[in-house]
């Protein structure tokens, strides 16, 4: 069995499944797709994930995309190796994961991706960052933050007492965040600042982070 990653570092869905790999210790071979020639857009990539976005994982004859699925299906099916993200062998805590990866999913990521694309590939294209975008995103991810600043005042993490896919999936976003302007949006909540910095110091991210820049090369 060989796995095999589809994927550039850079990409926030790429190395969050990096992220996942690493913190499973698993063998496996990035394949790098260049996203600025267009290589996810092209028929061979387009065999493996018809809607072209990366990541791809293949393994055997299996083939599966979109970065959560991807995370979810490593962390159940390698869930004796590594560290386990999800919480399998006590079903409250494997929910309380299910519920905060949602949350990430559906609320978190909405706000904060376009804060990051306007900072970070808005330029890349040759435009300014539109401002109205960035404030109004902001406002909303202030709105869920303060959930976040919450929760993390009773628990150490999202799901719980234990680190989790719940919080792994919020570290490429947030780490190009980070280096922005919009960064205040997570310092001036103390729980929320306090969770950044312990996940994004555990070994796993700071590897993957090694290979995260919107630099054209």
């Amino acid at each position: 069995m060989v796995l095999k990653l589809y994927g550039a570092p850079m990409s926030t869905c790429t190395s969050r499944v990096l992220t996942c790999l690493h913190e499973k210790n698993l063998d496996f071979e990035l394949v790098p797709v260049d996203l600025f020639a267009g290589e996810h857009k092209q028929p061979p990539f387009l065999a493996k994930n018809p809607f072209g976005q990366i990541p791809v994982l293949e393994e055997d004859d299996l083939t599966l995309f979109e970065s959560r699925a991807i995370t979810s299906y490593l962390a159940e099916k390698f869930k004796g190796t590594g560290y386990d993200l999800i919480r399998h062998e006590n079903p409250k805590e494997a929910a309380s994961v299910k519920v905060w990866t949602e949350v990430e999913s559906h609320r978190y990521n909405p706000a904060i991706a376009p804060i990051v694309f306007q900072f970070m590939v808005a330029p890349l294209r040759g435009n300014s960052p539109d401002q109205t975008i960035i404030d109004a995103n902001v406002e909303e991810l202030g709105k869920v933050l303060d959930i976040y600043e919450a929760r993390l005042s009773s628990t150490k993490y999202l799901a719980g007492d234990f680190y989790s896919l719940a919080d792994l999936h919020h570290l490429p976003y947030t780490y190009y965040l980070m280096k922005t302007p919009a960064a205040s949006v997570v310092n001036e909540r103390p729980h929320v600042k306090a969770w950044w910095e312990d996940i994004s110091s555990r070994p796993a991210f700071k590897k993957v982070a090694e290979g995260m820049s919107f630099v054209k090369k």
